[in-house]
């Protein structure tokens, strides 16, 4: 399976994703496909001697898809996501760029101020929403939602692998643009597959 020449970090974050976080075997995915291959995207997103990877990886997409979208993708004020996947990438993209990083529960808390969002995020603010892998975009939905519903602007949605293929029309069809660090085609896999 051919694909495009990586950019340097690019081939980096495969060169990673193959060390940490690839499996080939019988697996059933969270969306209930099938699969001959699984990946653990916190395998490398939890590795402290990755941190600097994985935020440059988001951001070196990011400054990628800017310059053919002509869309200002960097602008923004947060990074984060819904727990647990989202939250080492906002991290790592929070230490690389000086951003605050928040995430996003999957379910509001059930005590004091009963927040769906934790960390320093306000209303009015340009956001960017991330994951550390994305097949049907399930989680990220979420993220946005919420994030949108507290009155925030989702500037850009990025992953650092697009394993399905689906999310970026997902993401256009909210007029939003989705940006991935690398592709299943990257990894030598399908998309979806």
């Amino acid at each position: 399976m051919k694909t495009m020449e990586l950019r340097p970090t690019q081939q980096l974050i495969v060169d990673a994703f193959k060390k940490h976080c690839v499996t080939e075997g019988d697996f059933t995915l969270a969306s209930g496909r099938k699969s001959k291959w699984y990946c653990v995207g916190r395998d490398l997103t939890f590795r402290g001697d990755s941190i600097e990877l994985v935020g440059h990886g988001i951001m070196d997409a990011l400054v990628a898809a800017q310059e053919t979208t002509g869309k200002n993708l960097i602008d923004f004020d947060a990074v984060g996501g819904i727990v647990v996947g989202a939250i080492p990438v906002a991290m790592a993209v929070a230490s690389v760029t000086g951003k605050n990083s928040f995430a996003v529960r999957k379910e509001p808390k059930g005590h004091g101020d009963g927040a769906l969002i934790a960390g320093p995020l306000k209303p009015g603010q340009k956001v960017l929403i991330v994951e550390d892998t994305v097949t049907t975009g399930g989680s990220l939905i979420p993220s946005i939602d919420a994030v949108q519903a507290y009155g925030c602007t989702v500037v850009a949605v990025a992953a650092l692998l697009d394993r399905g293929g689906e999310i970026s029309k997902i993401c256009e069809d909210r007029d939003l643009t989705f940006v991935s660090s690398i592709t299943a085609p990257d990894l030598g896999f399908e998309f979806g597959s």
